[in-house]
């Protein structure tokens, strides 16, 4: 309630402020980060509006980072990812092809339109399972009696190896233990907010090694934090 209550105050004082002309109509550069991260603010909790930013939803430092990670590699680059939103759209723009699963049903029919305009972009919408006792289940609220096992194994079902696998959506710990197989020798995870302490036992246990990227969120009012996730190099 509080967090609707805040998100609905802060786009009617964007919307406001814009037909005032105290906000620009388009984003700042992403360069200018603190004036990208206080506009970003009047975006807050609407996911087609954050797409307009033109940044996914990760910490800055971690976009910096992925980006120059993408570059290097000239778009040669297939991804995996566990929920949509922004960073879809913007992985669409680096890589030759995004596979992107989505368990929401709503949140999926305002997106999918959207995302169909991509010609990369293969769009899975995959719900989770009512069940007394699922076999893979979510911490989130709300989540409780639901079997996301299906979602999780969506990588699985597309199959291949994945240069790039992000974990942001549901079952998290899952996600992490299903991608792991299907990453390059050379690829990375990006895993969000990944200081919650319900992530980190899967994120220490897995083997891999971590960067952890702490600090501004485009539309959060608080630092957060994105890890990237590689494995660690032969010798």
């Amino acid at each position: 309630m509080v967090k609707s209550t805040y998100a609905k105050a802060m786009r009617a004082s964007g919307r406001l402020l814009t037909r005032a002309k105290i906000l620009d109509a388009e984003p700042p550069e992403r360069s200018r980060r603190l004036q990208h991260w206080a506009y970003s603010l009047t975006r807050v909790h609407d996911s087609l509006a954050i797409v307009d930013l033109g940044v996914p939803w990760w910490t800055y430092d971690a976009i910096d980072h992925i980006e120059q990670v993408l570059t290097s590699r000239d778009g040669d680059v297939r991804v995996f990812e566990y929920g949509s939103g922004a960073s879809t759209f913007w992985l669409a723009e680096r890589a030759r092809e995004v596979h992107s699963v989505e368990h929401h049903v709503g949140f999926a029919a305002r997106i999918g339109p959207e995302l169909a305009t991509l010609d990369d972009v293969t769009f899975h919408v995959v719900e989770p399972e009512p069940s007394k006792q699922p076999a893979i289940g979510s911490s989130k609220s709300g989540n409780a009696g639901l079997d996301f096992r299906a979602y999780v194994a969506t990588i699985d079902a597309v199959g291949g190896l994945f240069d790039v696998v992000v974990i942001d959506g549901r079952a998290r710990a899952a996600c992490l233990e299903a991608a792991i197989p299907h990453l390059v020798d050379d690829g990375i995870i990006i895993f969000d907010n990944s200081r919650r302490r319900r992530y980190r036992t899967a994120i220490e246990q897995s083997g891999l090694r971590e960067a952890r990227f702490t600090g501004l969120t485009p539309t959060l009012p608080y630092p957060e934090q994105t890890s990237v996730l590689t494995k660690p190099a032969r010798r």
